[in-house]
């Protein structure tokens, strides 16, 4: 059993308060969205609860089976979707997937790269070279990224960012399997994405 334990936590940049006082505390097969208008601290709250920035106060703990884990631990249990994340344009689908997989350690087989692609809605597209993907499809390459590793922790800012219809029942489809046995977060100001999560946490 994995948590997530978000406690006091507040930021500040210089004299301008972002937000303060965020408290949760998820478990595995709990879900929340972030939510609020642009500008409303949505990407930097979940950039803190990533450990990407230091909160002005406060802790964010992961934790598995009432041990808190270190940086290193929980980062290879992390997926993390945001349509400011780059992807290696001078690659293949393919190569991205292969690359991105032995960053993170780990051996991916062609069969899992093919699967991965169906998931996405990428079937047929593995060798061509993301340079040439649309934005939507670049988005969609970004999710079977996401699941190489099978994440204990799922985190999607902005998820359905590109997407069209037939994209965001990805997305849609993608959480839903994850759901049980993921802890998933999501950014988002679309009102029809606050339905993938459980629970609200409204940034003003």
């Amino acid at each position: 059993m994995y948590s997530l334990k978000v406690e006091d936590v507040g930021k500040r940049f210089g004299e301008r308060k972002v937000f303060s006082k965020i408290n949760f505390e998820l478990f595995t097969g709990d879900s929340i969205a972030i939510v609020g208008s642009n500008g409303s601290g949505k990407s930097t709250l979940l950039k803190v609860i990533l450990a990407l920035l230091t909160p002005s106060k406060g802790v964010v703990q992961y934790i598995e089976d009432q041990t808190v884990l270190s940086d290193d631990i929980f980062r290879s249990y992390i997926s993390f979707v945001s349509p400011y994340l780059n992807l290696y344009d001078h690659l293949t689908a393919e190569e991205n997937l292969i690359f991105f997989s032995t960053v993170a350690g780990f051996h991916v087989t062609g069969k899992e790269i093919n699967a991965l692609l169906e998931k996405v809605g990428l079937e047929g597209r593995g060798m061509d070279y993301v340079m040439g993907y649309s934005s939507g499809m670049k988005q969609r390459l970004k999710y079977a990224v996401a699941l190489l590793k099978k994440p204990e922790f799922l985190f999607l800012d902005e998820p359905t960012s590109n997407l069209d219809d037939d994209g965001k029942k990805i997305v849609f489809d993608i959480v839903e399997e994850y759901r049980s046995s993921s802890i998933i977060l999501i950014a988002t100001n679309e009102k029809e994405e606050y339905d993938l999560a459980k629970d609200i946490v409204r940034l003003t």
